[in-house]
């Protein structure tokens, strides 16, 4: 008898990991994975990068051409345009939504509409020092946008990138100022997202220190205790 379906969601602040954990859970149990994070990011540039360019999407992409916020009813659209995802028959891992208690709302009524329900929302956090770290320490190539960290992807000449040869730099958001600002305005968003998923009993709280692994073996320590069988030959 095929494994039952899971439906998990991920939560983290800017910094946590969570997308690392994201693609190594999904690598566990083949279900589809949907990151709002990666649809903004790929709206951002101007491309599609594999999503639809449906019109919540584009929506999407004015929006923050102006430097606006993307509103709870457009996320939500952007999420409905892809709910095939919702009913896949391996389950689905929401990386990044819900972000606000509406969008939460409208995730239970999508869900209803499939005759799914939620196994846990996970949530992973960090000490803000651990979290500026990672941040502050990222570089980016100004030509081909390659990513390092003076930490933990040192380039081989400094500052500058090993595929192209182009400058790096650090972006204005991922300078510490900018950090605190950005993990207050988390913090200030989600955490009524948790506390709706806790009083549920959803919600499972994973400390993000240490390395990939060391987080990814609380993460699959947390996910076989709401079913032994998730982590079996994984």
């Amino acid at each position: 008898m095929p494994p039952r379906p899971w439906h998990l969601v991920l939560l983290g602040p800017p910094g946590v990991g969570k997308g690392t954990q994201a693609e190594r859970i999904i690598s566990g149990f083949g279900a589809c994975h949907l990151s709002t994070g990666d649809v903004f990011r790929h709206a951002a540039r101007g491309d599609a990068g594999g999503h639809l360019r449906t019109p919540a999407m584009e929506t999407a992409l004015a929006v923050m051409r102006r430097g606006g916020l993307v509103s709870d009813d457009t996320v939500v659209e952007l999420v409905r345009e892809r709910d095939q995802c919702l009913s896949c028959p391996h389950g689905f891992l929401l990386d990044g939504f819900p972000r606000t208690v509406e969008q939460a709302h409208s995730l239970d009524d999508m869900l209803a509409a499939v005759n799914r329900q939620l196994d846990a929302v996970v949530h992973y956090h960090a000490a803000e020092a651990v979290i500026i770290e990672r941040l502050s320490g990222r570089r980016v190539c100004r030509q081909c946008r390659a990513g390092y960290h003076i930490k933990y992807e040192i380039p081989a000449v400094a500052d500058r990138c090993n595929a192209c040869g182009g400058e790096l730099f650090q972006r204005d958001d991922d300078k510490p100022e900018a950090i605190r600002v950005r993990l207050q305005a988390y913090l200030a968003t989600v955490g009524p997202v948790l506390a709706l998923y806790r009083s549920r009993g959803l919600l499972r709280e994973i400390n993000a220190s240490g390395s990939p692994d060391a987080v990814y073996h609380r993460t699959r320590a947390v996910l076989q205790a709401i079913h032994p069988a998730w982590a079996a030959g994984r």
